[in-house]
């Protein structure tokens, strides 16, 4: 019985979600395509740069049960819908939702973006992995507090090789230095990424800075011959929340 209630809790566990939104995706392959988009709140990192801290560093929202979050989801019939974070995988009823989504949208495209650091046996049409790099680590932030902590957690080759062999893929790097690069590409030899599915991004949360950053990237995608990735969104709406 005892086991039965702990079960029955569970099942009724409501998921935090910081945000849902529509708008357009501004990442990745799929950049440009019209999107709702499922914030959940709550993230295992705390990269540095963080552009949704109030989903990681002071996580934030509002707890919803599935039939609310798939209502909206149905009064907004997108063919596109991006489950986001924070990080998703670590949300209760991430795979629940995922399969909900599936039943109550026919024919929806659903994207998972995730760190590739927690594997779910979830519903996903494109798992878009970020994997973090050694300039994510929050040495001076805080007092570096987290540093340890997200140094141990931010890399795992064996979660990274079952979700590219498991699902359809992209491998999005965000880029602030040359020595970034070096990284990101042995990470992605190492775990044998397919070459046309790695993207290398330009972190910034301002036009400017990815506009410069973006022009040297750009030679460099050309020499490796990996794709360049654009942030749509904030060359359109700067790092406003909910766009």
């Amino acid at each position: 019985m005892i086991l039965s209630n702990r079960a029955s809790q569970r099942e009724i566990l409501p998921m935090q979600i910081s945000e849902i939104f529509y708008s357009i995706q501004g990442e990745g392959l799929l950049a440009g395509v019209p999107s709702l988009f499922i914030r959940t709140s709550g993230c295992n990192l705390r990269c540095t740069w963080c552009d949704t801290p109030y989903t990681s560093w002071n996580p934030e929202g509002t707890p919803m049960q599935l039939g609310a979050i798939l209502a909206q989801a149905r009064r907004d019939w997108p063919n596109h819908v991006v489950i986001t974070g924070g990080e998703p995988m670590i949300a209760p009823q991430i795979v629940r939702l995922t399969r909900q989504l599936r039943e109550v949208l026919s024919g929806v495209h659903i994207t998972i973006e995730t760190a590739g650091t927690v594997f779910e046996p979830v519903e996903c049409d494109l798992m878009s992995i970020s994997p973090k790099l050694a300039n994510s680590v929050p040495v001076h932030r805080d007092g570096g507090i987290f540093a340890k902590m997200h140094e141990e957690k931010r890399r795992d080759p064996k979660v990274l090789k079952k979700l590219i062999r498991k699902y359809d893929y992209q491998l999005k790097f965000v880029i602030s230095t040359r020595d970034d690069v070096d990284e990101a590409m042995e990470l992605a030899r190492e775990i044998k990424a397919d070459p046309a599915k790695v993207i290398l991004m330009p972190e910034g949360t301002h036009f400017e800075t990815l506009r410069e950053r973006s022009k040297w990237l750009a030679e460099v995608c050309k020499d490796k011959k990996v794709r360049l990735g654009p942030r749509l969104h904030i060359d359109i709406w700067g790092n406003e929340r909910g766009k």
